[in-house]
């Protein structure tokens, strides 16, 4: 149960996240290359820290370090975390839609974004890392990705 909790907390802070860099992308003073570097610098320092609490609580948990000699990581889960999560989902996916969400609405940007993640995550925890793949969780995202349509489609509801 706290694992959903946790999720629920970071979709929650995300989605109000994103509304607040798209209302300052909208005034067009900033652009959204900028945008990711301020916020990426702000959050560095704010990971750290919890990291640090962490390892102070709960050391073999939340806070584990890097484990050494035999157990220590090869140079592939090196190169996954640095290369698949901190170039590709760290910078690449942040650059990509900080850049949708200065072109387009956020209450459109951020579902589609946020579907395809689940969805590219069942497939390839399948493929790469042999996670299950059920036939509900294949129904549960064709799902998803369906109502992200209905909601991204369609024509935009206009000002009065």
């Amino acid at each position: 149960m706290n694992a959903i909790i946790f999720a629920v907390i970071a979709g929650l802070c995300w989605g109000a996240g994103e509304v607040c860099a798209k209302a300052v992308l909208h005034t067009h003073k900033i652009g959204p290359f900028l945008a990711v570097a301020l916020r990426t610098s702000v959050a560095l320092p704010l990971i750290w820290v919890a990291y640090l609490i962490a390892k102070k609580l709960a050391p073999e948990g939340a806070g584990r370090g890097l484990a050494t000699g035999d157990n220590a990581m090869t140079a592939k889960e090196w190169l996954l975390l640095l290369g698949g999560s901190g170039v590709i989902a760290g910078a690449f996916a942040m650059i990509a839609f900080y850049i949708s969400i200065s072109m387009g609405e956020v209450s459109k940007m951020k579902p589609i974004a946020f579907s395809i993640a689940p969805a590219a995550a069942v497939l390839l925890g399948a493929v790469f890392i042999h996670e299950p793949l059920s036939p509900r969780k294949v129904v549960a995202i064709l799902i998803i990705l369906a109502g992200v349509i209905l909601l991204s489609t369609g024509a935009p509801v206009s000002k009065s």
